[in-house]
């Protein structure tokens, strides 16, 4: 049997320094967990916690055709973008699905930067490649990239002792290239995947262990911590977030997805007449939350009944939540049950456990 060489980041030799469990995600060897689910999940709500999130895609989009070609390739509208601001889009596919959801970073008026998910980069570079009729340049570079996402209620206070950008008057969802940490050309961006206040900080590979370094003895009286994947997974899912592979995609369109707000039909782009018409039309199924009544954890790829036991819809996430002590989930379910306070049940070794449908987030922050 052939074993798969699994990719490594910069950060990795620290991570089992730090005796981190490791595990293969999207090809590459990552931190699971460090000191448990719970206690990472805790640090990042209560105060700052560190994500080597360094798997992710970095594809560089330059030259005149670059902001038509992503125009043409993304639901959003990146003409809106001005130098300095960052958005949340996704990728549809011909057939009314999600290639990937990403962000797009406008560099300058010919230079974005958008990135995308980890087990996503080779089919998106080639997606975004077969429709570039624009002569844009597009360039994977990956590999050159190091990224940490430190988030929580602290992170301002930890990370202004290392920069001269002003971290607290950034804007949600706006990024600034300056030094931090004595490293230059720190590109710095108050975006995450928690709902937290939080920033991710992309530098060259060869200054990545300085990077560590520097955050964590800013942050050593503030309690900081490193976080693992299965932390990043419970704090996304009680915000509602989607998560590529499990709550969207290639199967399942924006719209279903509840993602309307980043599809905007004021241009065309890749199979935009198709969820023109199906936002016209109405979508049949939607992705909603659902917290558990009874006793029991919803997994992806649980079937969802209705009172007679009928399959009404499929659990996309679920997971016990450390903030509200109970066990919550998301899921596709057809309209007509997707109401909050709608009674379903979750089909757990062909037992049905009560749960009921509630609006995200499911912690309002």
């Amino acid at each position: 049997m052939k074993t798969i060489k699994l990719k490594k980041t910069a950060f990795n030799a620290i991570h089992h320094a730090l005796g981190a469990k490791m595990v293969e995600y999207a090809g590459y060897e990552m931190p699971v967990q460090y000191k448990g689910v719970t206690h990472e999940h805790e640090t990042v709500r209560n105060g700052v916690g560190v994500f080597d999130v360094s798997h992710m895609g970095e594809i560089s989009v330059q030259g005149k055709g670059s902001l038509e070609l992503i125009q043409k390739i993304t639901s959003n509208d990146a003409s809106k973008l001005y130098p300095g601001k960052v958005q949340y889009s996704c990728m549809p596919n011909d057939t009314g699905g999600i290639v990937d959801d990403l962000l797009v970073y406008k560099i300058s008026k010919n230079d974005h930067l958008l990135v995308v998910n980890a087990s996503n980069i080779q089919k998106d570079l080639d997606w975004i490649t077969s429709h570039n009729t624009f002569g844009a340049e597009v360039t994977n570079i990956s590999d050159s990239v190091s990224l940490l996402a430190v988030q929580g209620q602290k992170t301002v206070e930890v990370l202004q002792k290392l920069t001269d950008i002003n971290l607290k008057e950034m804007e949600s969802y706006t990024f600034t290239i300056g030094e931090f940490a004595h490293i230059p050309n720190v590109l710095v961006s108050a975006t995450g995947y928690t709902g937290e206040q939080g920033f991710e900080i992309y530098v060259e590979n060869k200054y990545a262990a300085h990077l560590w370094e520097a955050i964590f003895e800013a942050g050593k009286d503030e309690g900081i911590e490193p976080i693992g994947l299965a932390a990043r997974d419970t704090l996304r899912l009680e915000m509602g977030y989607c998560l590529y592979g499990n709550d969207i995609d290639d199967s399942v369109s924006p719209l279903e997805a509840g993602l309307g707000w980043i599809t905007k039909f004021t241009k065309d782009f890749v199979h935009s007449g198709f969820l023109k018409i199906q936002k016209e039309k109405g979508v049949t199924k939607k992705l909603v939350g659902f917290e558990m009544k009874d006793k029991g954890i919803p997994r992806h790829g649980y079937e969802i009944w209705n009172a007679d036991r009928e399959v009404i819809g499929t659990v996309t996430s679920g997971t016990m939540s450390p903030t509200l002590k109970k066990a919550i989930g998301m899921g596709y379910v057809s309209v007509e049950n997707s109401k909050p306070g709608s009674e379903v049940f979750i089909n757990i070794r062909n037992k049905p456990i009560k749960a009921v449908i509630v609006s995200t987030p499911f912690i309002k922050k």
